[in-house]
């Protein structure tokens, strides 16, 4: 099964290297969050279902990957946002920090083996470069359809650090824990490109599926050789910083950023979010 595998896409990788390839794909998002309450005063069940809305509704995402053969960029398809709750009475305003907006751009050079990301955090724009991660996939002869295409299962264990900050009764508290992360990908043959959404690549096909058991990513079109042409252009915006680098400057910014607000009644929902009631 793996000799065909590898001999299916030595043949469509040399087909496509023939012609101009390009091509978009779509991907939407959601993800999981832990949210505790804490018993929080002014908190009613009616409040905490509102909440739950607020907060899938907020990790629905989507994206568009643009590609070529060796290239791609990777961004939110911004909608016009809707009016913000106002701060005050038992108003929910939730509070992330960083790492997405309007000016997020995450390009990919697969051939050099290196990303460059447009992204922000607090209104500040960085440009984080860097080599591409390298993922230890364990390929299966799984498969199953995602729309039209075939998709074989593919894995990456790894072990993670955990970090949440929360405020409880007005003290900042830090969780750090470790934990085992299995990544679930599913990618096509049919489209031979080792490129993904987000920083996922390095598999024999494009990835259509991304599941880490937190997040989801699900690819739902994908448009090859579309007639408006398709240029991919590596972002240049924003501070230079490295990967390492940037983490060090958001976790700051989280910290500085919680505790403006440890004086005020909250709770934490998880993933880095925190919650106020009221003014």
């Amino acid at each position: 099964m793996k000799t065909f595998i590898t001999a299916f896409t030595l043949l469509l990788v040399c087909t496509l290297q023939a012609q101009n390839f390009t091509g978009k794909a779509i991907y939407k998002t959601s993800q999981k969050s832990n949210f505790k309450m804490n018993n929080e005063k002014g908190v009613d069940d009616k409040m905490q279902e509102e909440l739950r809305k607020r907060i899938q509704k907020m990790y629905q995402k989507t994206f568009i990957l643009e590609f070529d053969k060796t290239t791609s960029t990777y961004k939110e398809d911004i909608k016009l946002e809707e009016p913000k709750p106002q701060v005050g009475g038992n108003n929910v305003v939730v509070m992330s920090f960083g790492g997405s907006g309007a000016a997020s751009v995450y390009y990919k050079n697969i051939q050099e083996k290196r990303f460059a990301n447009q992204t922000e955090i607090m209104g500040k724009v960085f440009l984080v470069k860097d080599s591409l991660p390298k993922y230890d996939w364990q390929m299966t002869t799984e498969t199953k359809n995602i729309g039209q295409y075939t998709c074989y299962k593919a894995t990456y264990t790894e072990e993670v650090e955990s970090k949440k900050i929360s405020i409880v009764n007005g003290e900042t508290k830090e969780d750090v824990k470790k934990e085992t992360k299995v990544t679930t990908a599913w990618y096509t043959l049919q489209v031979p490109i080792n490129n993904g959404p987000d920083n996922y690549q390095g598999l024999p096909g494009l990835i259509l599926e991304i599941n880490d058991g937190k997040r989801m990513i699900v690819c739902t079109e994908i448009v090859l050789n579309p007639s408006e042409k398709i240029t991919i252009q590596e972002p240049a915006k924003g501070k230079v910083v490295n990967q390492n680098k940037f983490d060090e400057i958001q976790e700051q910014k989280s910290k500085e950023m919680m505790e403006k607000f440890k004086s005020r009644n909250g709770f934490d929902m998880g993933n880095g979010v925190q919650v106020k009631i009221g003014g």
